[in-house]
C-alpha cells in the first residue's frame, strides 16, 4: 500500500441491491474490521469523496442518479463495484428493467466478488483502490506540470 497525502473519503451508493452487501460495508466500518485504520473516512456527500462504493444492479430508475453521483465526485476518483449484482446484475440480470452491472453506466476500477461480499473482501478492494487513486493522482499532477510548462513557453 502506498502512502497517501490525504485521507481518502468514500461515499456509498445502493443501486437497488438486496442490502446484503450494504450490511457488509457497514460491518467493515465497525471496530471489528476497522477500515479507518487505513485513513478511510465515510462521507455522505459525493463532492467530498474520492472513492465510490456501489452495490446492486443498475435498473431503469437508477441510471441517472448513479451517473449524477459519479459526476459529482471530483477527479481523481475510483469506483468499486461490490458484489455480484454490481458486477453483472447478479440474480436480477434477466429482469425486464435491469441493465446489468454498474459498468454499463460508469467506469469501474475495482471489482469485489461475492453474494454478499465479505467485509475482508471489501477492505481488500478499498486498499486496492487506494493504490489506483494514488496512481491517478500522480498522473494528474504530472499532466498538470506538463500543461503549466507548455503555458509558460514563449514562441
Amino acid at each position: 500500500m502506498t502512502y497517501l497525502q490525504k485521507s481518502p473519503w468514500i461515499v456509498h451508493y445502493n443501486a437497488s441491491s438486496c442490502n446484503g452487501c450494504d450490511i457488509e460495508i457497514l460491518a467493515a466500518l465497525t471496530p471489528v474490521f476497522d477500515v479507518e485504520r487505513f485513513g478511510i473516512v465515510n462521507t455522505g456527500n459525493p463532492k467530498h469523496a474520492d472513492i465510490l462504493l456501489c452495490t446492486g444492479s443498475v435498473n431503469e430508475q437508477n441510471k441517472v442518479p448513479l451517473k449524477n453521483v459519479y459526476d459529482q465526485i471530483p477527479e481523481p476518483k475510483v469506483v468499486i463495484a461490490i458484489g455480484i449484482c454490481a458486477s453483472s446484475g447478479g440474480i436480477f440480470r434477466e429482469c425486464y428493467n435491469v441493465s446489468g452491472g454498474i459498468d454499463k453506466i460508469i467506469p469501474v476500477d475495482v471489482w469485489v466478488p461475492g453474494c454478499a461480499a465479505r467485509p475482508e473482501s471489501i477492505i481488500d478492494g478499498v486498499v486496492t483502490a487506494l493504490g489506483i487513486l494514488e496512481q491517478k493522482r500522480a498522473k494528474m499532477l504530472e499532466q498538470g506540470s506538463s500543461d503549466s510548462t507548455k503555458a509558460g513557453e514563449t514562441v
